[in-house]
């Protein structure tokens, strides 16, 4: 379960500016979101991609409902044609980078049961194997999937406006590095004081 006072003490001694964000939120309901597979939760994180989380959820259920009993799996996504992906309103890039982490998923080049075991560094590396897969994607996986607590992804559009908005010209880098070892709930602040406006 997570401690969210203990997370808040640590932002209130270190950073006010992103603890008064704190303090309005609930951290579970970034947190504890129900488990997905790795398989279902990365097909999530690649339909995801620049897209505003509402307009994300609105896809991705539409894919979901592509499966039967929306049980996604890397077979039965190979067995849908691209035309059917594309029908959600998924991009074609996105089409093809589904298909390129089912197959490598189904061909055991990528092996995502033991992505848990792997340092934050090793998760990177195996999943921007996958075509269409970044660090940003990765990152996401990181956070989200895998609960990592110290994960921050400078390439995040929102989170670089966030900074901006919250600390001025302050750099990014330098804002976030005294969050350690919770710099992934710094992140979900900043993100839930982008919704706030």
């Amino acid at each position: 379960m997570l401690n969210q006072q203990k997370i808040k003490n640590h932002f209130k001694k270190v950073d006010p500016v992103i603890y008064r964000v704190m303090e309005t939120m609930d951290l579970g309901q970034w947190w504890d979101r129900p488990k997905a597979d790795y398989f279902t939760a990365l097909c999530a994180d690649i339909i995801g991609q620049q897209l505003s989380g509402k307009v994300a959820d609105v896809i991705f259920a539409r894919f979901e409902k592509l499966f039967p009993k929306k049980q996604i799996t890397p077979e039965r996504l190979l067995k849908l044609t691209d035309q059917q992906i594309r029908d959600i309103d998924t991009s074609w890039a996105k089409v093809k980078y589904l298909k390129d982490l089912a197959r490598q998923v189904n061909a055991k080049t990528v092996k995502l049961e033991q992505l848990d075991q792997l340092a934050d560094e090793a998760v990177i590396k195996t999943l921007t194997k996958i075509k269409g897969v970044g660090p940003w994607t990765a990152e996401m996986f990181l956070i989200f999937t895998l609960k990592r607590e110290n994960i921050f992804s400078f390439g995040d559009l929102g989170l670089n406006k966030a900074v901006g908005k919250l600390y001025g010209k302050k750099k990014t880098a330098a804002v976030v590095k005294p969050w350690t070892p919770y710099q992934s709930f710094g992140a979900m602040a900043l993100w839930h004081s982008l919704d706030k406006v």
